[in-house]
């Protein structure tokens, strides 16, 4: 049997499955979410089938090679990415795109991707160029700087949604890094501190939008009058056809004589097929057809977690777990926003939504934590995980890679 043969056969198919499944109920999910639109629901989820097809390539290509020499794309795809969202920034749309070869493309996918791929591999290898780099505030310093400047552009761009997304991963990264708890929960109590400072000084000036919706979310929960004919409009049509929907929904594609308040156009129909999928699919599939598709994100989520813990690098694990906390803010975001969870953010549901630049994102990080499966019992030439080793902190103390 050839190299290439194991490699194929020593897929973690549940995650290929699991991956194909989400796809499959997004196409349909966009057919009937996109009926509105100018070329028609079927346009756009043939459109979502090239995108998939388009992926499937993606995975797979970066399934079977070792992630060990992907990780050195970290860099120019880092350089790149930022590049892209400065350009986006300077050109200022309100969807935070670049023209590509007559394509459009969203820079900020770009960029988290390559900042998960880069600290995955400066993580690793920046011990080894000098023993500064294994004290756990100089690596705290690394993932802030990597992590904070393309948040930073994302945040000038005015796309807070995206900008939120760096938090969690960041924190993950960190944890999965070996940060010590300590240091973990100073931070988190710092960042809880400026919570504040960000909300009433921070937030209004980078994103009046993100503020005021902040604000009608707030009004929402305490009751307060909010006109649903205005600003109050999305969060209240599409938490009501959610809520509904009961067991079973009105079904796919349903028309207005069954109650369909999409067909009514209640739900904000220009972006039904992308941002308020959920929406879309929480009236007409109802409370199973939500749960099932909660469970197949589940089931991806939790065979992610698994492979982590398989990983025969720190490089690996690190990856690995920064896609999970990547895909996990991106289904809470936007289905709290349908719900009433979260304030409303324009963020689209993995491997559902309308999106070929982040369904390709989607697709290749998964590529990637397929990549740490397939490869985790090939032994490389240099141990690629050195001994935990312990070492005196600038306060006298012992401190080690792991641990608190």
């Amino acid at each position: 049997m050839t190299p290439l043969m194991k490699k194929i056969l020593g897929m973690n198919w549940l995650l290929v499955l699991t991956m194909a499944a989400l796809l499959i109920f997004g196409v349909y999910a966009i057919e009937s979410a996109a009926r509105h639109l100018n070329n028609g629901g079927e346009y756009f989820a043939g459109r979502q089938k090239i995108w998939a097809l388009v992926g499937c390539v993606v995975f797979f290509t970066t399934a079977l090679v070792d992630y060990k020499w992907i990780r050195w794309l970290g860099i120019p795809m880092y350089l790149v990415g930022l590049a892209m969202m400065v350009w986006a920034m300077l050109k200022g749309n309100d969807v935070h795109q670049v023209s590509l070869a007559g394509q459009m493309f969203q820079p900020t996918q770009l960029g988290i991707a390559a900042g998960i791929v880069l600290m995955g591999s400066v993580l690793q290898d920046l011990p080894r160029v000098h023993v500064i780099f294994r004290l756990p505030f100089v690596r705290v310093l690394v993932i802030g700087i990597l992590a904070g400047i393309p948040f930073l552009i994302v945040v000038a761009m005015g796309d807070m949604g995206s900008a939120l997304v760096w938090v969690p991963v960041t924190l993950v990264i960190m944890f999965v890094s070996g940060i010590p708890i300590r240091y973990l929960a100073m931070m988190m109590l710092v960042g809880f501190g400026c919570i504040a400072l960000a909300y009433y000084i921070i937030l209004p000036q980078a994103s009046p939008r993100g503020a005021a919706r902040i604000e009608l979310y707030l009004d929402m929960m305490e009751g307060r009058d909010v006109d649903i004919n205005g600003d109050a409009y999305a969060p209240h049509w599409v938490s009501t056809a959610i809520g509904k929907a009961g067991w079973k929904g009105i079904g796919w594609n349903a028309s207005e004589q069954k109650g369909s308040l999409h067909d009514k156009k209640y739900i904000p129909w220009k972006t039904a097929h992308n941002d308020f999928i959920f929406g879309v699919i929480g009236e007409e599939q109802g409370f199973r057809g939500s749960l099932l598709l909660l469970i197949g994100y589940s089931t991806l989520l939790i065979t992610c977690l698994f492979i982590a813990f398989g990983s025969r690098d720190s490089s690996g694990r690190i990856i690995v777990a920064a896609v999970v906390a990547l895909f996990f803010a991106h289904i809470f975001e936007n289905i709290g926003m349908c719900i009433l969870l979260t304030p409303i953010t324009g963020i689209p549901l993995p491997l559902v939504s309308y999106s070929g630049t982040f369904v390709l994102m989607c697709m290749f990080l998964l590529g990637l934590v397929q990549s740490v499966w397939v490869h985790r019992n090939v032994v490389p030439l240099i141990a690629e995980d050195e001994p935990e080793r312990r070492f005196s902190e600038p306060d006298g103390s012992m401190g080690s890679l792991v641990g608190m």
